[in-house]
């Protein structure tokens, strides 16, 4: 188990792998670019190799990318469901040049317009980006807290686009604040193991490449997307002692996605090294090590 953050590569590619080291994160997550805008940064094949390069020698691996907010499969907007294909390519061509593991994204929303009516789309589009970008690297579903008809909200969404792609490069992230805000009782020994049998039966468990381990500012069921601090939330310290002695979540990834402390007056910045050092203890004290 690896436990690490999203860090802000604001400044340049690199600036990630500095903020990273700064606070003990031993795998990361970036954007690729800016989160709530379809503009893409432009980065130069040597901004790509240095950040492989500094990320090699600060042993930090894997690496993930997190697509941009407007990203929507399901959208019934023709000219946003192209640039959320090419802002998907895009950051999947990015991928393979820093060395990624591959790009994690959410489906998107439906609107009111129901799974079955998107579902078609939805696999078209999977298919085309996966069709235009290299074989290095994946492209990677993430469950959703069901807010606002986003789809992945149930397992079997995410399992049914895997089974009709067919794809051996289509994975899936396991987002622990989404499932339990979509009724996933991930806090609970019983809850997570018949959460973890859903996930073998629906998605298989060798598809599942991630964690976004974030606690929950909404109770369980609320179907809210509200992340908080490790500890501090509805989750809370006992369902992490859980989730990180799951057998099946051994050997994945840890990414954290909190909104972080305040510091000396300043407002929280996202994931800190307060937080990666809580996951790091209760890794710990189950008997698991960190890294």
């Amino acid at each position: 188990m690896r436990i690490g953050a999203h860090v802000s590569t604001a400044g340049g590619l690199e600036k990630g792998i500095e903020r990273a080291q700064a606070m003990g994160a031993e795998t990361i997550q970036i954007f690729g670019a800016a989160p709530q805008s379809w503009r893409r940064s432009a980065y130069l094949p040597q901004d790509a190799a240095a950040f492989r390069a500094r990320a090699a020698a600060a042993d930090i691996w894997p690496i993930f990318i997190h697509a941009i907010y407007l990203v929507n499969l399901a959208t019934s907007n023709p000219e946003n469901l192209i640039k959320s294909q090419d802002a998907l390519i895009a950051d999947m061509v990015l991928s393979s040049a820093i060395g990624a593991k591959g790009l994690i994204f959410h489906i998107g929303s439906h609107r009111g317009l129901g799974y079955a009516n998107v579902f078609g789309q939805i696999v078209d589009s999977v298919r085309r980006v996966l069709a235009e970008t290299p074989e290095d690297t994946w492209l990677v579903m993430e469950n959703s807290a069901g807010m606002g008809d986003s789809v992945g909200r149930k397992l079997g969404e995410l399992a049914a686009v895997m089974k009709e792609v067919a794809s051996p490069r289509l994975k899936v992230c396991f987002d622990t604040q989404h499932a339990f805000s979509a009724g996933y009782d991930v806090a609970t020994a019983g809850g997570l193991a018949a959460t973890v049998d859903e996930i073998e039966r629906e998605v298989g468990l060798a598809h599942l490449v991630a964690i976004h381990a974030n606690d929950s500012k909404c109770p369980l069921g609320g179907g809210v997307d509200r992340h908080e601090n490790i500890g501090e939330g509805h989750i809370g310290r006992a369902g992490f002692e859980v989730i990180v002695a799951q057998p099946a979540f051994r050997d994945l990834p840890f990414l954290l996605e909190v909104p972080g402390f305040p510091k000396e007056g300043k407002k929280a910045e996202g994931p800190d090294k307060e937080n990666v050092d809580r996951l790091k203890a209760i890794a710990a004290g189950v008997g698991w090590r960190a890294s």
